[in-house]
């Protein structure tokens, strides 16, 4: 069984500052699973089991709650990535699948992409008001929202939450890369993939508990160490199920285990302070100024200005609710 923490891995391997990353782990998953951090931490006879049962179901492939790839993705992702693309070929791959036209009409006119105070009635409209790079994130979250969307009351609040955090995660290693002059749209992408495997686990240990222990709950204990465990493998699984560029996978398997003479990346940095700020959006304990300064690969004048975006989107995510 292996696997590495999401947030201690990148940043938290610089000396010093696993305790910090740990606790901020913490706080994020004593707010996704509503639960007490003595809920959390409080063995569950059970876990040892699921936790293999995970680990078997990864090594073979077989998770069962593995969500299947979009019909319109390999188009979209071949289609996105070339430089030549032009904003006729994005808008007509996007007009050609119905429910795909839905998503992005109403994720472009959420407050994390929205562009002035008109509302986008047309994808063509969304094409020209957010310019390529634009609509390229808002194609990615707009593939991804209804793997990310509640199945039943259970898992609301976590879908909820989990959906919210992705999205600040992935504009924050985005904004990240672009303040690094890296190429960011891939990291917007692949930023909201932890999300998705956060809930991919969630229900996974559910149908383990479904046809293994019936008529049991999983404790918040059981939860949290099948995501703290897996969570970058499950990611992997996604990537590779959908078949998404390499460098995707690149991307995941720098953040899981990077070089040791560069413990930063954009996605892992993204990751803590979309971490910190979402925390920090829903009134949760999280990290002071300082400490998250020390935790980043960035300095206090480029956090500002990432900081800036993140609350502005988050604020006004929240009034608009």
């Amino acid at each position: 069984m292996s696997g590495s923490a999401l947030l201690s891995s990148g940043a938290g391997n610089v000396a010093g500052n696993g305790e910090p990353l740990a606790k901020l782990e913490d706080h994020l998953f004593c707010w996704l699973l509503d639960s007490s951090p003595r809920q959390i931490a409080e063995p569950s006879p059970l876990t040892g089991k699921v936790l293999r049962e995970l680990d078997n179901r990864l090594a073979n492939n077989a998770l069962m709650e593995l969500p299947r790839q979009p019909l319109t993705l390999p188009t979209l992702m071949r289609t996105l990535a070339s430089e030549k693309t032009s904003r006729k070929e994005v808008t007509s791959i996007i007009l050609s699948d119905a429910s795909l036209t839905n998503q992005v009409l109403q994720v472009a006119n959420s407050p994390f992409f929205k562009v002035g105070d008109q509302p986008v009635e047309t994808v063509d409209q969304a094409v020209f008001l957010l310019g390529l790079d634009g609509i390229r994130n808002v194609a990615s979250a707009s593939v991804m929202r209804p793997m990310l969307a509640a199945r039943n009351s259970t898992e609301s609040t976590f879908a909820q939450r989990v959906w919210r955090w992705g999205l600040t995660c992935a504009r924050s290693a985005e904004l990240i890369a672009l303040t690094q002059k890296q190429e960011s749209t891939s990291y917007f992408m692949v930023g909201l993939l932890p999300a998705l495997s956060y809930l991919t686990l969630r229900r996974e240990v559910q149908n383990i508990f479904d046809r293994k222990f019936p008529g049991q709950t999983p404790a918040a204990e059981t939860f949290h160490e099948a995501m703290r465990t897996f969570q970058w493998a499950t990611a992997q699984n996604v990537a590779h199920a959908w078949n998404l560029p390499p460098r995707y996978h690149a991307l995941l398997l720098t953040a899981e285990r990077p070089a040791p003479e560069r413990d930063h990346s954009p996605l892992n940095d993204g990751i803590v302070l979309g971490t910190r700020e979402a925390l920090r959006n829903a009134h949760q304990r999280n990290l002071g100024d300082d400490e998250l300064l020390s935790l980043l690969g960035i300095n206090a004048e480029q956090l500002g200005k990432v900081r800036h975006v993140l609350s502005r989107l988050l604020a006004e995510g929240l009034s608009s609710r």
